[in-house]
């Protein structure tokens, strides 16, 4: 069925105010980081999570989440490298589907949370490919169970623009770590050494 531009224009309207979502025109948003705004930004907890996995015994890759992380960003699109990024993962708030799991990860076979109820991350330097501009590599130090070791995290740049929350930059990221180099031997070889970290976070521009 073909729509004169005028009754394709109402409908496109018509649809987007039933999905629940305000009109926003699409030039309000942008894939170039150049035109992202500067500012200091943080993490909208409904919106940000870290999912992690890990092999177990050779059947799957099981998988779980840390939930509640908080995070603060500082963009400056004029000199990327200038950016910067904290955060802060409450351990107490892993989902991993499994409530007899989720116990055994806070005891000091894993986490430990008793005593190191948190993990933090903090960059230390950012590195943008010329030639990739929608991608990053943030070099920075995870301090988890007492021990700070250096992580690499491949981040790609989404989009940036105003929504009803605020105008917000959403990225995703990547990272493998070992968690034997925080102390956490419980189950190897069996369940993997390496945890391989998916990061998804909308941050909200603050002021």
């Amino acid at each position: 069925m073909r729509f004169a531009p005028r009754t394709a224009l109402v409908g496109a309207l018509a649809f987007s105010l039933l999905a629940g979502g305000a009109v926003v025109a699409q030039s309000a948003m942008t894939r170039v980081p150049a035109e992202v705004q500067a500012g200091a930004y943080k993490l909208d907890p409904s919106h940000g999570k870290i999912t992690w996995s890990v092999d177990h015994l050779g059947f799957s890759k099981y998988y779980g989440q840390f939930v509640n992380v908080s995070a603060e960003l500082t963009l400056d699109p004029a000199n990327p490298t200038a950016s910067t990024l904290t955060a802060t993962i409450p351990l107490t708030d892993v989902a991993p589907n499994d409530d007899g799991l989720k116990r055994h990860l806070q005891t000091a076979d894993f986490f430990d949370t008793a005593n190191h109820p948190v993990a933090t991350f903090r960059s230390v330097h950012i590195m943008i490919d010329p030639t990739e501009p929608n991608e990053a590599t943030v070099h920075g130090e995870l301090t988890l169970r007492g021990v700070t070791k250096p992580v690499t995290m491949e981040v790609e740049f989404n989009q940036a623009g105003q929504t009803r929350g605020g105008y917000k930059a959403g990225f995703d990221g990547e990272a493998t770590i070992k968690r034997s180099d925080f102390g956490i031997t419980y189950a190897l070889p069996g369940v993997s050494d390496e945890v391989e970290l998916h990061i998804e976070g909308e941050f909200v521009k603050q002021g």
